[in-house]
C-alpha cells in the first residue's frame, strides 16, 4: 500500500479555495491539526466566520480531494472557525477589551427597520454559533430590550458593568438606565461620555461581533464612536422608496468622511407578499437599495421583505429569526448575516495583507 504524506495532502488540499478570500486554505493556514494514521487522515478546517455559507461545500471538496489520494482509506474533517480581529493602525483608538469586531448598523433616516435588522442579524450571527454582543447607541430611542424582550437593570461585579443577556446576546442599553417614560435630553459631550462607558465600562466576554445599534440620521454618536473605537465596519439599512436611498446615500458618505468601511446595505420592507394569493406588491417602489449599492460600489447584503409577523415579533421581544426561523424573511436575514460575515472576513484579510507588504519590503 502506498504510503501517505503530508505533503501530499496538502498539495491536494491547495486546489481548494476560499470563495471570499480568493486564496487556497493551506496559503491561507486554514488546515490546522493535520493526522495521518497509515490509511486514515483527519484534519480540521479552520474558517474565518461560522457563518460562511459555502462551508460544506469546501468540506466535501476537501474529503474528495484527499479520498483520492494513493493510500488513503478515511477522511476525517472537522470544521472550526476563528474569527479574525480587527486591527487599527491609528493608535488613538485602542481595541475594547474582549471585542473582536464592532459593527455599526445604521440608517440615513428613521421609519426603516434599523433596529428590527440589527437584532436578527446579531441573533443570527449567534445561532451560527459566533459570540455576539449589542450595544443600544440609539440614546434616544433605546429599542433593543423591547425586541429582545429584555426588562433588567443593569448589574455590575465591583469593577465593570455585567451586559444582561437573552437569545445568546451580551447587551447593554440607555434604556437600563433610565425610566421607561423619561426622555433623554443630551448634549454631544455627554453623548460621548456614555458611548465610551458602553464601549470600556463594560465586562464584555469574548465578543466576535459587537453590533451597535446606531441613531438613524447622521450626528454625534457616529462622530464618537468612529473616534473612540477601531470600528471594523457600518451596514446601512434602507427602504427602496427615493427618500430613504436619498438619505442612504448621506449616510454612507458620513461613514466614508469618518474613514468607516462600508460593509454593505440591506434593503429592508423589499416588498410585500400577500399571505392569501402570494401576490409580491412594491409598496415603497423597488430595488432602490440594490442601485444605491452598484453606484456606490459597496456590497448588496439582501432584500428583507415587508412581513408583519417581523414587527409582531419586535413588539413582544421574540425576533423573527427565533420565533419563526425557516419563514422567509428570517432565511433572508440570515443570508444577510452571512454575507456581512464574510465582507468583514474580507475587509480584515486585506487590511492585514496591505500592512504585511511594505514589512516585506522592509525586510528584504
Amino acid at each position: 500500500m502506498a504510503t501517505v504524506s503530508e505533503a501530499a495532502v496538502l498539495d491536494a488540499l491547495r486546489s481548494v479555495q476560499d470563495p471570499d478570500l480568493k486564496r487556497d486554505i493551506v496559503s491561507l493556514k486554514f488546515i490546522k491539526n493535520l493526522r495521518i494514521d497509515g490509511g486514515r487522515v483527519a484534519f480540521a478546517i479552520e474558517l474565518t466566520t461560522p457563518a460562511c455559507p459555502v462551508k460544506d461545500q469546501m468540506r466535501d471538496q476537501a474529503h474528495d480531494l484527499v479520498a483520492a489520494l494513493p493510500g488513503v482509506t478515511s477522511v476525517d474533517i472537522e470544521m472550526t472557525f476563528q474569527v479574525r480581529a480587527t486591527v487599527s493602525s491609528d493608535m488613538n483608538r485602542q481595541p475594547v477589551p474582549g471585542v473582536k469586531n464592532i459593527i455599526a448598523v445604521g440608517a440615513g433616516k428613521g421609519g426603516v427597520g434599523k433596529t428590527t435588522v440589527a437584532v436578527n442579524l446579531a441573533i443570527a450571527l449567534s445561532q451560527r454559533g459566533a459570540r455576539v454582543a449589542m450595544i443600544d447607541g440609539d440614546v434616544y430611542g433605546p429599542n433593543v430590550p423591547i425586541m429582545l424582550g429584555i426588562s433588567t437593570q443593569l448589574q455590575t461585579d465591583g469593577q465593570k458593568i455585567v451586559p444582561a443577556e437573552q437569545y445568546g446576546l451580551q447587551l447593554v442599553s440607555m434604556a437600563f438606565l433610565t425610566s421607561d417614560d423619561s426622555p433623554v435630553i443630551w448634549r454631544g459631550p455627554m453623548l460621548h461620555g456614555v458611548i465610551n462607558q458602553f464601549f470600556r465600562e463594560v465586562r464584555w466576554d469574548a465578543v466576535d461581533y459587537l453590533i451597535v445599534d446606531m441613531p438613524p440620521g447622521t450626528g454625534d454618536i457616529a462622530l464618537s464612536l468612529s473616534q473612540s473605537v477601531p470600528v471594523s465596519g457600518a451596514v446601512v439599512v434602507t427602504t427602496p422608496q427615493t427618500v430613504s436611498v436619498a438619505d442612504t446615500r448621506r449616510a454612507v458618505r458620513m461613514y466614508q468622511k469618518l474613514n468607516v468601511p462600508t460593509l454593505g446595505l440591506i434593503e429592508n420592507m423589499s416588498h410585500f407578499v400577500c399571505p392569501s394569493c402570494e401576490h409580491e406588491s412594491d409598496i415603497f417602489g423597488k430595488g432602490g437599495g440594490e442601485a444605491l449599492a452598484t453606484e456606490l460600489a459597496v456590497p448588496f447584503l439582501g432584500r428583507i421583505p415587508l412581513y408583519e409577523p417581523i414587527r409582531v415579533g419586535g413588539d413582544t421581544g421574540v425576533p423573527i429569526t427565533v420565533g419563526d426561523p425557516h419563514c422567509a424573511a428570517a432565511r433572508a436575514l440570515r443570508s444577510a448575516a452571512e454575507q456581512l460575515a464574510a465582507q468583514l472576513s474580507i475587509a480584515n484579510f486585506n487590511s492585514t495583507a496591505k500592512r504585511a507588504i511594505p514589512l516585506l519590503q522592509v525586510n528584504r
